[in-house]
């Protein structure tokens, strides 16, 4: 009896050992935030999941848009409670000097990619590392009109060759709507920037009874179509080609686009740093991964050999040199920045 008294400390302390490994194993994780919908379910099936298997770090995914990233990530540093680890940034976001008030400076973590062979030369920057390119661009039903397809945002509006209900998107991110706008009121490609923001709200005032949907988020522009609330309208490439993949008559036109991009930011603060850039990591060095979720969303990876693993389909669909060159229109990022708060006081004055 003696001896099981004295052994009874012994089990104790090994349950409490045990216990406590398994909440050190629970807690090992990362939290990001993503759009939701199939952007989230391709991110998660080709690389979220993946790298849980590979590394034991299990990878929590939050909603929101665009805009509530940025409003969420600002609101956490300032208050000191940072409760996710990274997120995607616009591209033209991740440039300006504010997201370097609420991001972590990459420049150490991405001093072993910068001499990668494989991968584009801003890969990995000290705002951020590259997740994607994609576009921006007019999207339509190719069933709808009888005069032919629409090629350019002049031709969005245009009632009368191709009828029936438009979408743009509204969020804090306006330019691509009044840029589309001044597009289709003449302005040369080579001279949109700086954009003239009366010109633009003047035009859209033209079409604004036809726009059947204001969309928010990208799965908003995607139930939209499926619902047949508008027969075109500017949505991402990654949501359009989501719609073809569901066997969707659905087409859309390199000539009226704008080129974006997203880019991995970890927030300043974020509990879980070391996993973060262990995420990102994995997305860098794995090319195969790139591929698969660029086959899926339809999307340029970073790694040139990610290109190389994706379908010929695939491939022929992405914007392309002679693209950018000719039609795509390559956005000022840095006066975007310098005028991001002019363009949203007007706009919101402007929808409302």
């Amino acid at each position: 009896m003696k001896r099981r008294t004295e052994m009874k400390p012994f089990l104790l302390a090994a349950c409490l050992m045990l216990g406590s490994l398994g909440v050190a194993q629970a807690e090992e994780q990362v939290v990001i935030a993503t759009t939701g919908g199939a952007y989230d379910a391709a991110l998660r099936k080709f690389w979220f999941e993946p790298f849980t298997q590979a590394t034991g770090i299990k990878v929590v995914s939050v909603a929101a848009t665009n805009a509530e990233m940025r409003a969420k990530a600002a609101a956490m540093v300032k208050t000191g409670n940072v409760t996710w680890d990274l997120y995607p940034d616009g591209e033209i976001q991740a440039s300006a000097e504010t997201h370097r008030l609420t991001s972590e400076d990459l420049s150490d973590f991405c001093k072993p990619f910068r001499a990668r062979p494989d991968l584009v030369e801003d890969a990995c920057i000290s705002s951020g590392a590259r997740l994607f390119s994609t576009a921006t661009l007019m999207a339509y039903d190719p069933t709808a009109f009888k005069a032919g397809n629409p090629s350019s945002w002049a031709d969005m509006w245009d009632q009368t060759r191709f009828p029936g209900g438009r979408s743009f998107p509204n969020f804090d991110d306006p330019w691509r709507v009044m840029a589309a706008a001044l597009l289709a009121d003449g302005v040369p490609r080579d001279t949109l920037f700086p954009l003239d923001v009366d010109r633009a709200l003047r035009k859209l005032d033209e079409i604004r009874p036809a726009i059947s949907l204001w969309w928010k988020t990208g799965d908003q522009s995607v139930q939209g179509f499926r619902n047949g609330d508008y027969s075109i309208g500017q949505i991402w490439l990654t949501r359009a080609n989501t719609l073809k993949a569901e066997g969707r008559q659905i087409a859309w036109s390199k000539q009226a686009s704008f080129l974006v991009g997203d880019r991995l930011t970890i927030i300043k603060g974020a509990p879980d740093r070391a996993n973060a850039e262990k995420l990102i990591g994995y997305w860098l060095d794995h090319p195969e991964t790139q591929a698969r979720v660029c086959e899926e969303l339809l999307c340029t990876p970073p790694s040139r050999d990610a290109i190389g693993l994706m379908s010929p389909a695939a491939r022929s669909a992405l914007p392309s040199d002679e693209d950018i060159r000719d039609y795509i229109v390559v956005p000022d990022a840095k006066w975007i920045n310098e005028n991001a708060a002019m363009m949203l006081e007007r706009w919101n004055a402007w929808i409302r």
